[in-house]
């Protein structure tokens, strides 16, 4: 089962992620070695420019997982910062300063300053921008909404492929690697349901990929400091500001409250069963007897319950049914109905009608 989430961990996008940045880091520590600036030696100079390669990385890790306005809102802000260090010391003159490296000192340091104390104040204000009413970000802000990040249980239900090859889910579609860990887990349970609810999910996670028109997204983002997986999906989502598709009731709760918007796979298929009024007539297959005295219960092709008054002698028959009710409740829809021999007289088991 480990070779089968390496399988799905090692993507093309990733391995020329990764390749880019090693040759970079590889780049800089020959030109490094190579011209030995400063006087330094070879080993030197190749150590310093691997240094600098890796911290150029793990820059690039932090700026790619911040959103698009806090960079906007950092640029300006040091920019405007900068101008108005440069005009501050532009109005002073020389004597002010004192001498001649006091004043060099001043005019490199107070820009510096300002730039920074601009940069920090553009990210803390960068909520403000409004990038949607831009035409040139209109695509960028948009598009980042439609991304949706799908947890273990949604894939484990399986019905996602299904919804994903119908082309109803538009946008891409994120599946972190916590959340494959998770299904890892699961599939290497020594539990044989558990462990086949796993391998399901896995599937559906290679199913999805191999679907023409979806774009699969695997991220290794990740939150060390929280151990639930819930909990990452929702700090995910709002770093992302994406949706969450789920079927656990209590994420979907969580992330509703947290302002999160949640796509819920058992409340789409409930919307999508036909509507039923009472005083239509409708044909069931009678399964089994119900709770109440002389009642048969069937389902509907979606998984519905059909509880049937006066049909307890018709199991394992196809019955004409008249509805008296319907039911709403959370785990999903209940019809209610009744047999009436008036109405139906041929429905009548043939034993009896021999009997008689």
């Amino acid at each position: 089962m480990s070779t089968r989430l390496e399988t799905l961990n090692l993507n093309r996008p990733n391995w020329e992620k990764l390749s880019i940045r090693g040759a970079f880091v590889a780049l800089t520590a020959a030109l490094s070695a190579f011209l030995h600036p400063f006087g330094w030696s070879p080993l030197t100079g190749a150590l310093v420019g691997l240094a600098v390669g890796v911290a150029v990385n793990l820059l690039e890790l932090r700026l790619q997982a911040a959103r698009l306005a806090v960079l906007i809102g950092a640029c300006l802000g040091a920019v405007i910062g900068g101008a108005i260090g440069l005009l501050f010391v532009s109005l002073l003159s020389s004597s002010a300063l004192g001498g001649s490296t006091t004043a060099q000192f001043f005019r490199l340091l107070v820009p510096l300053l300002c730039g920074f104390l601009g940069l920090l104040v553009g990210i803390a204000k960068s909520d403000l921008l409004d990038l949607s009413s831009l035409g040139l970000f209109a695509k960028t802000a948009s598009g980042s909404h439609l991304s949706k990040i799908l947890d273990s249980s949604v894939l484990i239900d399986g019905r996602i492929a299904d919804i994903a090859e119908t082309g109803f889910l538009a946008g891409e579609l994120v599946i972190p690697q916590f959340v494959l860990h998770e299904l890892q887990l699961v599939a290497d349970s020594p539990d044989s349901t558990r462990r086949n609810r796993g391998r399901r999910g896995l599937d559906i996670v290679s199913r999805l990929q191999k679907t023409p028109g979806i774009l699969i997204e695997l991220t290794a983002q990740d939150f060390p400091a929280i151990r639930e997986v819930d909990l990452k999906l929702i700090e995910l989502a709002k770093l992302r500001q994406s949706k969450i598709v789920t079927n656990d009731f209590n994420l979907n709760k969580l992330a509703q409250v947290q302002g999160i918007e949640v796509l819920n796979i058992n409340e789409l298929a409930n919307a999508l069963r036909p509507i039923v009024l009472p005083g239509e007539a409708m044909r069931v297959f009678i399964l089994k007897e119900g709770k109440e005295y002389n009642q048969g219960v069937g389902y509907l092709d979606d998984g519905t319950m059909v509880v049937v008054d006066n049909a307890r002698r018709f199991i394992s028959k196809t019955v004409d049914i008249t509805v008296t009710s319907v039911l709403q409740t959370t785990a999903g829809k209940m019809i209610f109905g009744k047999y009436d021999d008036r109405v139906h007289p041929s429905a009548e088991p043939k034993s009896s009608a021999a009997s008689s």
